[in-house]
């Protein structure tokens, strides 16, 4: 069977790694992929944005599969073009991709539903959105509406900082800005939910925690991610029956309300409060890092899995995975996630040797003359799979000790919480 991969990040490597050891697999095409995809699979550049290109190329490779990983594809509707042309593709249709696409769109799901999130105010001028942050209590969570590759929040804790915000949103930071999301601050301790469904059923596929901040001790800047650990230490059978039955179900009979179905992994970025779940944000697609962290502990093969949701018989399928801690930790270019340097040299990765349940999937990367560059803001992820956390952040701490690049940084306390406690 041929599958096709769209992405070019962390998360595209790791699916098209699990992918790999399906014995159903004949060739995998990455688009457009990355350095380290290139090794297990075709790596072809093409314009994601030229839908009726891409399906002529699907069709000529007679590539039965085709996976979505990022976003922006999905907001687009890639999924509703494909099916049209009777092309078998993994991932939300454009309507339940709103989900993610408008953080608007899903807080007034959750208002019409009531699914427990934090209160909020929707402005559609700065002007407005000044006048209430000039009176409004602080902390204070302000969010560009639409995709922002997760750097379109600020948490601010005065109102110079929450003007500044507005101000960068509507001039344009996050693309054009016709509104503003302004959120109550919710104190509790986050945590990444993940589930599949084919449209009729859904079914759990574990958790991990994310960790947003650029620095140590969950400082600075949001990012699109520096880590990552699973599974949750939140996690428990209480807390789980609460988040299906009094946000994901909900979400799921709303979009059938409005006639669409949901296919595809559904990412719930949830805030635990006193042992109840908020929501924060959903992602259309698996999380990046987090999909790093879980895919390696699955035991099950994946592309059964993708299979069978797009055939809708999920109902049938097991979902199995290994008992082990995957931690992960993301290597970063210098300056991220401001501006940093590209095409720099990652001199030796091709020589580290990585052991037994030791992985390193690559992001911003490219080959070049053989050799392999640093050519994004998220490079590297380095991920193990230990009997604990502590011991696989060890390996990690290894194998970076042996990896010759000047370019780049890590935080070194990833999954802090559950080590340290």
């Amino acid at each position: 069977m041929n599958v096709g991969i769209v992405g070019n990040g962390g998360r595209e490597h790791a699916i098209c790694y699990s992918l790999k050891k399906s014995y159903k697999i004949k060739d995998i095409y990455c688009f457009p992929g990355n350095a380290g995809t290139i090794n297990i699979a075709k790596n072809i550049d093409i314009d994601l944005n030229d839908f009726s290109k891409f399906k002529d190329f699907i069709l000529k490779n007679k590539i039965d599969l085709i996976v979505i990983g990022p976003e922006k594809p999905l907001v687009d509707g890639l999924v509703d073009f494909l099916e049209a042309n009777n092309i078998m593709v993994f991932g939300p249709n454009k309507i339940a991709s709103q989900l993610e696409g408008s953080k608007i769109f899903t807080k007034k799901l959750c208002e019409k539903y009531n699914i427990p999130t934090a209160k909020f105010g929707i402005f559609e001028s700065s002007t407005k959105a000044n006048q209430f942050v000039e009176v409004a209590q602080y902390p204070l969570v302000i969010k560009a509406d639409g995709l922002a590759s997760g750097k379109g929040v600020y948490i601010c804790e005065d109102v110079k900082e929450a003007i500044f915000s507005i101000q960068e949103i509507f001039d344009g930071k996050f693309g054009e800005a016709k509104s503003v999301l302004i959120e109550e601050f919710l104190y509790g301790e986050e945590m990444s939910f993940f589930i599949i469904s084919d449209g009729k059923t859904i079914k759990k596929f574990e958790t991990a925690q994310d960790h947003k901040r650029v620095l140590e001790g969950d400082m600075g800047k949001n990012t699109g991610g520096m880590g990552a650990y699973s599974p949750s230490r939140l996690i428990n059978d209480d807390i789980e029956k609460k988040i299906l039955n009094k946000i994901i179900k909900p979400t799921l009979k709303g979009l059938r309300d409005m006639g669409t179905s949901y296919k595809g992994f559904l990412y719930a970025g949830l805030m635990i409060v006193d042992n109840e779940p908020y929501l924060i944000e959903y992602n259309v697609r698996m999380g990046d890092p987090e999909c790093q962290t879980i895919l390696p502990k699955l035991k099950s093969d994946l592309l059964e899995i993708l299979l069978s949701c797009c055939e809708e018989r999920l109902d049938n399928t097991e979902i199995e995975w290994h008992d082990k801690k995957s931690l992960c930790i993301v290597l970063c270019s210098i300056g991220y996630p401001d501006s940093f340097n590209k095409n720099v040299l990652i001199e030796n990765i091709n020589e580290i040797k990585f052991s037994e349940n030791e992985f390193c999937f690559h992001a911003g990367t490219e080959i070049k003359d053989a050799k392999v560059y640093a050519k994004g803001g998220r490079v590297l992820n380095f991920v193990s799979l230990s009997n604990n956390f502590n011991e696989s952040r060890n390996k990690i701490f290894n194998l970076l000790n042996k990896l010759n690049w000047n370019g780049g940084f890590y935080r070194k306390d990833i999954g802090h919480k559950v080590i340290n406690e």
